[in-house]
This record gives structure tokens, sequence and C-alpha cells, in this order.
């Protein structure tokens, strides 16, 4: 069996160039939605459930990252909906189409806005859902998945539809079915990888926005690390520019 660390390390090395070479003309179409959104005022609203919020938070609000955006998490229903804490506390909420228009309702959410919908899968209700008012109401919707995994899925969502059906731009993180990349006897597999080449995918997005407005002459509103001498005065002062747009959670 080839597992252990150094085996990880391989494959991850592997998968890591193989998604940024195959995937760095749908990151400049990315890229192009969000620098048109945010030349229109507008905002990037980034939403993930289970571990795809990790790429979501990749996205809002930390230290290189652009300023203009919002992390939507299903926990909105109780931090500004006013929903019990109870909740959250079933595992298959992410599953509920029910609960995607309440999301994206509590949310700040201008018609300029664009969205940044991660899901491997991109079979589970709450985010196919989302998905489709999102594309209903007019916004560019950007995908972050697992092609092959959701291609080798049944969606949840009472429509058959999937994630990557609905995207205008579909940003593949190269993730095997199952997601894990070390197989074990008797077939479990070990080693996730999603996460990774998601988070790659979300920063060459932002990397590639940062390129077309520097190269248009444009200041990119960027956070600094709010651990570093001026950092939490360059921030406020940035985050004024949209006052009553970002919202802050934990």
């Amino acid at each position: 069996m080839d597992i252990g660390a150094p085996a990880y390390v391989r494959r991850i090395e592997s998968l890591i160039a193989e998604v940024a070479e195959s995937q760095a003309k749908p990151v400049a179409q990315a890229a192009a939605l969000i620098t048109a959104a945010l030349r229109a005022d507008g905002m990037i609203n980034a939403f993930g459930s289970g571990h795809s919020e990790a790429i979501a938070m990749e996205i809002a609000n930390r230290a290189g990252g652009l300023v203009p955006a919002n992390r939507l998490a299903l926990r909105d229903l109780v931090l500004y909906g006013g929903a019990p804490i109870d909740v959250l506390r079933p595992g298959e909420l992410e599953r509920d189409p029910l609960v995607a228009q309440r999301v994206y309702d509590l949310a700040p959410i201008e018609p300029q806005d664009v969205f940044v919908l991660i899901s491997s899968s991109g079979v589970n209700g709450s985010v196919v859902e989302l998905a489709g008012i999102v594309k209903d109401r007019g916004h560019p919707l950007i995908a972050i998945t697992s092609v092959r995994h959701s291609t080798e899925m049944t969606s949840r969502h009472p429509s058959g539809r999937k994630l990557l059906d609905l995207a205008d731009v579909v940003l593949d993180n190269g993730a095997p079915y199952g997601d894990a990349i070390l197989p074990l006897p008797g077939g479990a597999a070990a080693g996730g990888v999603s996460t990774i080449t998601s988070a790659l995918l979300a920063q060459m997005m932002v990397a590639e926005v940062v390129r077309e407005l520097i190269e248009a002459g444009e200041d990119p509103p960027l956070y600094l690390s709010a651990n570093v001498a001026g950092g939490d005065e360059h921030n406020r002062a940035l985050e004024g520019r949209y006052a009553g747009r970002i919202r802050r959670s934990a």
C-alpha cells in the first residue's frame, strides 16, 4: 500500500499542478465576472456548507482577500433570522432546499452582486436551490465543485439539477469520487483533497481579479492582516466604503 504522509504529498502536489493548469481559463472567466461586479459597486457573496464553508472563508474577510465580500451560511438562519439554535442541529440541514430562500433573503444583496457557491458534491438541496434562486434573480454564478464526484452522484434536489448545471462558470477542484486519494484495503480511502484544491481555486480567482484591477490602473480593495501594524485602521477605512453592505460574523 502506498499510504502515509509522503504518498499523500506526492498525490496532492500532482493534483494541485493539474488543477492549476486545467482551470486557468475558467478561473480567468470567473475573475472577469467578479471584476465586473466590483466595478458596478457589487459584492461577492460566497456560500458553502459543511467543509465547503472553509472555502467561503477563503473568499470573505481574510488577509489578502477582497474587502467587498460576504460569507453566507446556514447559521444565518439563527444569527440574522432569529431561528432557534436547534434548527442547526440536524445533520441533514444542508440537504433541505427550503432553507435556501431564507439564507438569500437574510443577506444584504444587491442586483449587481456576484455569487460563488462551493460544494464538492454539488448535489445537496440547499446549495442547488440557492443556485437556482441566484440565477432567477439575475446574478452571475461561479461554482467550485468536483465535476467527477458530482457527475457520479444523483441530485438530492427535487428538480434533479446539480450545482454545475446552473453555474455560469464551473471551477473543477479535481477531487475524485469520495474526495480521498489514498485507497486502503476493503474499499476505504484516506486523505481528503477538495478543501486544498478548492482553496487554491479561490485564491487563484482573487489573484486574477487583483491583476485585472492593477493592470487597469485601479487600486484593489484588499484586506491587510489584522495582526500587522496598521492593519485594523486600513481595514476599517476600506470597509467604510461598503457601509451597510458588509457583515462580519463568527
